[in-house]
């Protein structure tokens, strides 16, 4: 009986006979990236292969001169008789599950995945599979998300109402995932936009690689009077900095972590923009597509930090 085409170890995960691991957390000599988050794209390894749309965003947190290698989604990569191929995740730009086939048996190793169409990222594709390795941080069935379009609806009404009350509004998330989500779908904006430097670096390697996204200005350009109607996009790491006191007076609101957005005062104001994925272990629509005779779903342990 032949060994497993992908094992839990120290490391990440990794496939033995091609010597390859997925998102390790421990430096290695070969590593495949499902996408550019900090949890998921570790600084160390020897070699990196990622879709073509995580390079920027890579490079820009993990050096320019790292050793990368990018591909297309379905482009197949054969690394010692392995075959390796990347198909969408959803989960932000470049986001890629893992395909890993050997004699006609394929593994799939999810990555951090949603399987609701942000409008930016690009759609999950459900690849059919034998094992399917799914992240599980949002798969308690607690998690239940409304439409992206009443979310954003309840974020203009916030942003609106503090332009009545005259204050600026300082939204925050995720520089890489989240406010790209937020920057898309909040069009047209009712009002002038900045970015804190983190959100600004991040968007102006994403424009610079060929992504449509608008051009944010820098805030830290600006005069304090354009403030007053603006909304402000943040990373969560500016909450209680000094950065923050240039927009007083202002309302404040986060996408955080669990992805709800809230109030400072804990209340939360909008539901959230949360990954998406399985309700539990059952094969809820679409993931009963992905199944051919055979199939086993395995449980990634939580890999989500609090970064962006």
């Amino acid at each position: 009986m032949s060994s497993p085409l992908l094992q839990f170890t120290s490391s990440g995960i990794f496939c033995p006979d091609a010597g390859v691991y997925i998102d390790p957390w421990k430096p290695v000599d070969r590593a495949i990236i499902t996408h550019a988050h900090s949890d998921h794209a570790r600084p160390g390894n020897r070699n990196y292969l990622a879709h073509k749309d995580s390079e920027s965003i890579l490079r820009l947190r993990l050096g320019e001169d790292i050793s990368l290698q990018t591909v297309a989604y379905h482009e197949p990569i054969d690394i010692n008789g392995i075959r390796f191929s990347l198909h969408p995740a959803g989960h932000i730009v470049g986001s890629a599950q893992v395909r890993v086939e050997r004699s006609g048996e394929v593994w799939v190793a999810s990555g951090d995945y949603k399987i609701q169409d942000d409008g930016f990222s690009g759609p999950f594709e459900v690849v059919k599979c034998n094992t399917f390795i799914t992240e599980s941080t949002f798969g308690l069935p607690i998690y239940k998300w409304p439409a992206q379009k009443l979310v954003m609806d309840e974020i203009r009404g916030w942003w609106q109402q503090n332009q009545v009350e005259g204050k600026a509004s300082v939204l925050m998330g995720y520089a890489l995932g989240k406010i790209q989500r937020l920057i898309v779908n909040l069009q047209p904006f009712i009002g002038p936009v900045f970015a804190h430097g983190a959100v600004f670096n991040v968007n102006q390697r994403l424009r610079d690689a060929g992504h449509n996204l608008p051009l944010i200005e820098f805030a830290s350009n600006i005069e304090k009077k354009l403030f007053r109607d603006a909304l402000i996009l943040a990373p969560p790491s500016a909450l209680g900095s000094l950065w923050l006191k240039r927009f007083e007076p202002l309302g404040i609101a986060r996408v955080g972590w669990r992805c709800e957005v809230q109030r400072t005062d804990g209340q939360s104001i909008v539901a959230s923009l949360s990954p998406i994925t399985p309700t539990g272990m059952t094969l809820t629509q679409p993931f009963q597509k992905q199944a051919p005779n055979a199939f086993t779903l395995r449980m990634a342990s939580p890999t989500h930090s609090r970064n962006g």
